[in-house]
C-alpha cells in the first residue's frame, strides 16, 4: 500500500481541496491503488501458470510414456532391427563381446522392466499358431536354440520375446570355459556365424541353482510353494513356468570325459539330468557339437542307445516333479547319409527318446556362398575358421534332414507297431516329436519345416542379425499365410 502523506508533508504537495467555504472539513485525498487488481491477476498468473506446468508435466508423461511402449516393443523393428544389431557389430567388432554385452544390457533393462517384450494388439484375434508339442498346448510353434542363453540367466527374458519354446544351454556336469577366444566370427556377407565355443559353461550345479531360484520366485509371486510349481499344481509347465511356453533345457559331456569310456560319458549325461531336469519341460541331450572332439562319435547307434536310454531313465527317476521332462536328441546336419540316420533313429525308438533336433552347425563349407554371391576379404576369412557354421545357407539342408527323419522314424514306428492298419493308432501314439533348427530366417521358411513334418521351428543366427523382434516378425508372417 501506499503511505498516506500527512498535513506537514501537504505542504510541498498540496492536496486537493474543496472551496474555502468548506475548509471548515477537510478532507484528505486517498489516492487509488491497484494493490486490489494486482492480487487478482497474480492469482490468475498462478492458476495459469499451474495450468501450463501440470499441461507440460501430462504431454511429458504421455510422451515418455509412449516412448516406452515404443522401445520396449518387439513390433518397432526400427529400432531392434535396423539400429541395435548394426550398432552392436560397429561397437564391438568381436561377436562374442557383442554378445556379451547385448545380453548384459537386456538383463539390466529386465530388472528395471524396460526391456523388450512381444505386446499383443487390443481386440487381436486369437492366434492361427496355437499347436500342440508332447501333448500341450502352445502359443506358437516358434522356438529359440541353445546358444543365446547358455546358463540360464535370460530364459524369461527370452520367452517375453514370443518364443513357444526357449532352449537354454547347453550345460556340462563341471563348469569349463571353452575354447580360447577369439571363437566366434561373423560372416555379414551371409549373414551367417562361425564358432568354435567348445560348450563354455558355468556347470549344472550352477544353472541349477539359478533355474531354482527362478520358480522359488514365481511361487512366491502366485502364493504357491515351489513343490506345487514342479508338480504342476500352479497349472503352468514346470520349466516354463507360463501357460502355452516349454522350456528346453540342453545338456552334454565335460570336453575332458573320454568320449571312448562309455559309462563316464553317461555319467557325465545323467549328473546333468539329475541337477537340471526337475526345472525343464524338455531336457536335450547334445551329441552334435562340432567343437568338443569325440562328440558326433556318440551318434553310432550302439553308443547313442546307451547314452539316451541312461539318460530317459534318469529323467524318468526325477523327483519332486510331476510329471517328469520329455527327453530329445540333438542331432548333425552332417550325419546325413541315409545309413548314418537310420541308426540314429533306431537308437532314438529303442530307448525311448520322446523326440530329435535337427540339427546344429555344419562343419562343411562346401554350398554355403550361393552362385553369385562375392565375399569380402574378411568374410572369406571368417567362413574358413575352424568350428561349426550357421546361417541362412544352412536352411535347405534343414528342410531335406526334417523330410527324411519324418519319413524314416514314422516307418520304424509303424513297422514297430505292425503293419497292419489296426496298429495304425498304436502307431501314431509311437510317432516321435520332431523340431527343426538351422537357416530359418522368416514365416515362409518356418511353415516349410512344418509342413515337412517338424512341430517346431528353431531360430538361432537370425536373432543375432534381426535383433529382439525376430520372433514377431516371423510369426507375423506365418500368420498371413495359414
Amino acid at each position: 500500500m501506499l503511505a498516506m502523506p500527512t498535513l506537514r508533508q501537504s505542504a510541498c504537495h498540496r492536496l486537493p481541496t474543496r472551496p474555502r467555504a468548506a475548509q471548515g472539513h477537510l478532507r484528505t485525498y486517498t489516492p487509488k491503488t491497484t494493490a486490489r487488481f494486482t492480487s487478482s491477476s497474480s492469482g490468475g498468473s498462478v492458476g495459469l501458470g499451474r495450468a501450463k506446468a501440470a499441461l507440460y508435466a501430462t504431454t511429458l508423461a504421455a510422451t515418455g510414456y509412449v516412448g516406452y511402449l515404443y522401445v520396449t516393443d518387439t513390433r518397432a523393428s526400427l529400432l531392434h532391427q535396423h539400429i541395435v544389431p548394426p550398432l552392436l557389430r560397429t561397437l564391438f567388432p568381436d561377436a562374442e563381446d557383442a554378445h556379451h554385452t547385448g545380453s548384459g544390457v537386456l538383463q539390466f533393462l529386465y530388472e528395471a522392466n524396460l526391456h523388450p517384450r512381444e505386446r499383443q494388439p487390443r481386440h487381436a484375434e486369437p492366434s492361427k499358431l496355437t499347436t500342440e508339442v508332447f501333448g500341450a498346448a502352445i502359443d506358437n510353434p516358434v522356438g529359440i536354440s541353445a546358444g543365446l542363453d547358455k546358463d540360464g540367466q535370460m530364459t524369461d527374458i527370452l520367452f517375453g520375446l514370443g518364443a513357444g519354446v526357449v532352449e537354454v544351454g547347453g550345460i556340462t556336469p563341471l563348469a569349463q570355459a571353452g575354447n580360447e577366444r577369439p571363437r566366434c566370427f561373423r560372416v555379414p556377407g551371409l549373414d551367417g556365424l562361425v564358432n568354435r565355443y567348445g560348450l563354455n559353461s558355468q556347470g549344472a550345479d550352477a544353472v541349477a541353482q539359478r533355474l531354482r531360484t527362478r520358480v522359488r520366485r514365481f511361487a512366491r509371486e502366485i502364493g504357491a510353494t515351489e513343490e506345487e510349481v514342479l508338480n504342476g499344481e500352479a497349472r503352468v509347465p514346470p520349466g516354463s513356468l507360463a501357460e502355452g511356453r516349454l522350456l528346453a533345457v540342453q545338456i552334454a559331456k565335460n570336453k575332458e570325459t573320454d568320449e571312448k569310456d562309455q559309462a563316464a560319458v553317461a555319467a557325465d549325461y545323467v549328473y546333468c539330468v539329475n541337477r537340471l531336469a526337475r526345472y525343464a519341460d524338455i531336457v536335450v541331450v547334445n551329441v552334435s557339437s562340432p567343437n568338443t572332439p569325440g562328440l558326433r562319435d556318440l551318434q553310432a547307434t550302439e553308443p547313442l542307445t546307451r547314452l539316451l536310454t541312461a539318460v530317459v531313465e534318469a529323467a524318468r527317476r526325477t523327483e519332486g516333479r510331476r510329471p517328469p521332462p520329455k527327453v530329445m536328441v540333438k542331432v548333425s546336419p552332417d550325419e546325413d547319409d541315409d545309413a548314418q540316420m537310420a541308426g540314429v533313429v533306431e537308437a532314438v525308438h529303442r530307448s525311448g527318446v520322446d523326440g530329435v533336433i535337427v540339427g546344429n552347425t555344419t562343419k562343411r563349407r562346401t554350398g554355403i556362398v550361393p552362385e553369385g554371391v562375392s565375399l569380402s576379404a574378411k568374410d572369406r576369412r571368417s567362413l574358413g575358421e575352424t568350428g561349426g557354421y550357421s546361417g541362412p545357407a544352412m536352411f535347405s539342408r534343414t528342410l531335406d534332414l526334417v523330410g527324411r527323419y519324418r519319413k524314416m522314424m514314422d516307418a520304424y514306428a509303424l513297422e514297430a507297431a505292425g503293419a497292419a492298419e489296426a496298429d495304425a493308432a498304436k502307431a501314431d501314439a509311437a510317432r516321435k516329436t520332431l523340431f527343426a533348427t538351422g537357416g530359418i530366417t522368416n514365416g515362409e521358411q518356418a511353415l516349410q519345416v512344418l509342413n515337412a513334418g517338424a512341430s517346431v521351428a528353431m531360430v538361432y543366427t537370425t536373432m543375432v542379425y534381426g535383433g529382439a523382434g525376430t520372433i514377431t516378425r516371423i510369426k507375423g508372417e506365418m500368420e498371413k499365410r495359414v
